[in-house]
C-alpha cells in the first residue's frame, strides 16, 4: 500500500530519492481519486521494490500542491533524482500509467 506523506517527509522520501518515485496528490472527497487510488495499489505490487509510490493529501498538504502547481485532482507527478520527469492529470486507463511508468523506468537506464 502506497506511504501517505506529509511535507516534512517529502524532501527526504521523494526530492532526495534516487529511485523513480510517483507521487499522487489525492483528496478523500474526490469520486476520481478514489478509483484511481485502487489503480495505482493493484500497479504498486507490480513495481515493488522498482518504483516508490506515494500519496499526498492535497487538500491537508497545500504547500507541497502549491510548490509543484498541482491544480487538478487526482494528480500523479513522476519524480527521478529531485525532478519532475513526467505527471498523469486525471483519470487514465490503467494501460496509460503502466506505458508511462514503462518509459521513466526506460530513460532511467539511458
Amino acid at each position: 500500500m502506497s506511504i501517505r506523506i506529509k511535507r516534512q517527509e517529502f524532501k527526504k522520501l521523494v526530492v532526495n530519492n534516487r529511485r523513480l518515485s510517483l507521487v499522487h496528490f489525492m483528496a478523500e472527497w474526490s469520486g476520481a481519486c478514489q478509483l484511481i487510488a485502487s489503480m495505482y495499489d493493484d500497479i504498486e505490487n507490480s513495481y515493488a521494490g522498482v518504483v516508490n509510490f506515494f500519496l499526498v493529501d492535497a487538500e491537508k498538504e497545500s504547500k507541497i500542491r502549491n510548490d509543484y502547481g498541482v491544480i487538478e485532482l487526482p494528480t500523479i507527478l513522476f519524480f527521478r533524482n529531485g525532478k519532475v520527469v513526467d505527471h498523469i492529470i486525471g483519470l487514465v486507463p490503467r494501460n496509460a500509467l503502466i506505458a508511462k511508468i514503462e518509459n521513466a523506468l526506460s530513460t532511467e537506464m539511458n
